[in-house]
């Protein structure tokens, strides 16, 4: 969805949406495929212990815990209520200057928004983006937002530090609550414009082909329903296809055995004719012989009653 080719290294990507769509556990994902790469993650956790989230990731297959005793991935968890905003902010300076991170997750941002505190925040957040993209590092943040028809402008205040905005989404359909992924924007590459469905399994975020139906575009139960019914279709449509290839062998088989009996046929009397022709060839060839002899058996009767002529 983002050209095939992920984030810019150094660049700041969002992943926002409303509750229990899964940002913990993309945020989860990233940490875990930059440390399979060998590089060294920052996790700063405002809600959960550092316990909790490795204990809840496991759920879906991914195991932190792996990385954080290789030395790769380090969990701060700090309550936002725990020290003022420039506190925060210098306590985060501190620790990555120290850890040296190619990658730093913060989860959620918006922990910090407390009242009429969101200028103070915005102010905070640019701040340390551009100490992390200063230094090439890699940042990730996931943000909770409300439902509803303002779901995309309440993250407007942040949106423009933001190089990469990802949506998930809460999807209702035939009684069943399904999640979505959209690329709100990423700047500097091609994005996919589609809302692809993704499910949480046991090995992790699987990102799902776009499926559309007659309808449009299906998820969960309704698209495990059509995919069974286009399945159904092609058996049915691979079944027809073995049957007349089945039928078009056959007729073959019979097109040939009637050629290998006609074959057989014409040999049979092709014998027969040469037969005939050999018996009649050999009765001409006798009366020939028969008339031959004749000739020549008259001539000497004449010859002997005639001696003047057998003189001559």
């Amino acid at each position: 969805m983002l050209g095939g080719k992920g984030y810019y290294r150094g660049s700041s990507v969002l992943v926002s949406g409303t509750a229990g769509t899964g940002k913990s556990s993309f945020a989860a994902h990233f940490a875990d495929a930059a440390c399979r790469r060998g590089e060294r993650v920052l996790y700063f956790a405002f809600e959960e212990s550092p316990t909790q989230i490795m204990r809840n990731m496991r759920s879906i297959g991914i195991h932190l815990q792996r990385w954080v005793n290789k030395g790769l991935l380090q969990f701060h968890a700090q309550r936002p209520s725990f020290a003022g905003l420039e506190t925060h902010l210098a306590m985060k300076h501190k620790v990555i200057n120290a850890f040296k991170p190619q990658a730093v997750i913060l989860d959620p941002l918006n922990s910090f928004i407390v009242g009429d505190n969101e200028i103070g925040v915005q102010s905070m957040l640019t701040r340390l983006l551009d100490f992390l993209k200063t230094k090439q590092i890699t940042g990730l943040f996931t943000s909770l937002i409300s439902s509803g028809p303002t779901l995309e402008q309440s993250e407007s205040s942040i949106s423009s530090l933001i190089d990469t905005w990802l949506l998930l989404r809460a999807v209702d359909s035939g009684g069943e609550r399904n999640r979505g992924l959209a690329v709100l924007k990423s700047r500097g590459m091609a994005h996919s414009n589609q809302i692809r469905e993704f499910l949480l399994t046991d090995h992790g975020v699987e990102l799902r082909d776009v499926y559309l139906g007659a309808s449009g575009v299906l998820s969960g139960s309704a698209r495990l329903t059509q995919e069974a019914q286009d399945q159904a279709v092609q058996m049915l449509q691979k079944q027809e296809i073995e049957r007349r290839q089945i039928e078009l062998k056959r007729t073959h088989q019979a097109l040939e055995a009637h050629i290998a009996a006609l074959h057989a046929e014409f040999e049979v009397k092709k014998t027969e004719s040469l037969r005939i022709t050999g018996q009649e060839q050999a009765q001409g060839a006798q009366l020939a012989q028969g008339r031959l002899e004749m000739g020549l058996s008259r001539e000497e009767d004449v010859t002997a009653k005639n001696p003047r002529r057998r003189a001559k």
